[in-house]
């Protein structure tokens, strides 16, 4: 029976980015984002990079930036939880090379993407009752001016 050591803290590299206007709002933006993500229960902030804003290629008038964020966190779950909470485009996770995790911890992470899913699909189907129902009165409305 061979014992492996469960991992506990992984380290990974978050990139982030946003898009908007005026530049100066995105470093800002950024800024916050990697204060807050080093707030974040079972986090710690190791590293960030703050790329100056560029405007875009297809629309000038907006700008885009993003953040390398370097982070250690305490177990597995709370990796998954900033994925969710800050929607990085990308995660490189650096060490270590192999994660071993229980089934407890499979589970944790496994109910917890699922629980963040439910909360989506939940947002989406109201946000498409909603758009059925404003797409009806806007109908409604363009048959009494056309009378």
């Amino acid at each position: 029976m061979s014992l492996i050591k469960e991992t506990k803290s992984v380290r990974a590299v978050m990139i982030i980015e946003v898009i908007g206007k005026p530049p100066e709002h995105l470093t800002e933006t950024l800024e916050n984002i990697a204060k807050q993500i080093g707030e974040e229960k079972g986090v710690s902030l190791k590293e960030k990079k703050i790329n100056e804003p560029k405007s875009m290629e297809d629309n000038e008038e907006f700008y885009t930036s993003f953040a390398e964020i370097e982070v250690e966190v305490d177990e597995m779950l709370y990796l998954v939880m900033l994925m969710f909470k800050y929607m990085p485009a990308h995660i490189e996770v650096i060490s270590p090379e192999t994660i071993n995790l229980s089934n407890h911890d499979w589970g944790d992470v496994l109910n917890e993407t699922t629980r963040r899913l439910h909360g989506y699909d939940e947002i989406a189907r109201v946000v498409q009752v909603e758009k059925e129902i404003l797409e009806k009165k806007l109908r409604e409305a363009l048959k009494k001016t056309e009378q």
